[in-house]
């Protein structure tokens, strides 16, 4: 199923989407599953929507106990879902990470930071899937070189809020709080630059940078 010629979505909320990848024991949570069907669907590479779905499960959808369950996974997470997500290709469609309360406390701080690393996780792998390189338009790349140290600051942060011998204090989860916030903002800008730019990349030729495939670990 092309990009461009897609059936009109399905309106579906997010909890119907929640309850739908809980029922199936989806391993990827819910804001990883959100990113990486973003990345799929801005990536260069061609790959279906049943591809990615199924990889959430490793690969092969999970069992089902008759057709009409088959029919609803994928009425829900390509019909509705996946094709609510292709509309944040536009540019006046900015896509957004997934918003909580973060706590006043260590344990919110490691987990929000938690759900920001998974979340752009989620990304790089729908953008690159099984590639460890992709050629992508000059902006994209710079986009994905921030979002790579923005991972990498997101992963210090769940380290540093998760380890109780390393001296935490209010003042410092305050600040903390509001840099997460502004961090949100950032990350939200340059996943957007990157699915505008891949966009255009597929309507034009444009000069391309070779990109490697950020480290999740």
């Amino acid at each position: 199923m092309s990009r461009s010629n897609r059936p009109p979505a399905t309106a579906v909320s997010d909890d119907e989407v929640r309850a739908l990848l809980d029922r199936y024991q989806c391993p990827v949570p819910f804001h990883a599953v959100r990113t990486r069907f973003l990345g799929n669907i801005a990536s260069p590479i061609s790959a279906s929507p049943l591809d990615t779905v199924k990889a959430l499960w490793g690969g092969e959808l999970p069992d089902f106990e008759s057709l009409d369950a088959i029919n609803e996974l994928l009425r829900v997470l390509i019909m509705g879902f996946w094709n609510r997500l292709a509309r944040h290709q536009e540019r006046n469609a900015p896509f957004r990470l997934t918003r909580l309360d973060i706590l006043q406390t260590r344990e919110g701080l490691a987990h929000i930071s938690l759900i920001r690393r998974e979340e752009l996780d989620g990304f790089v792998e729908g953008l690159f899937g099984a590639k460890e390189s992709l050629e992508l338009p000059e902006r994209a790349h710079r986009a994905m070189n921030a979002l790579s140290e923005m991972r990498a600051i997101f992963d210090g942060l769940h380290e540093l809020a998760g380890n109780p011998a390393k001296p935490v204090s209010a003042d410092d989860i305050s600040q903390t709080r509001r840099n997460i916030r502004e961090l949100t903002k950032i990350g939200e800008r340059e996943i957007h630059e990157v699915v505008l730019s891949c966009t255009r990349a597929r309507r034009q030729l444009v000069s391309s940078a070779v990109t490697p495939k950020p480290s999740l670990h």
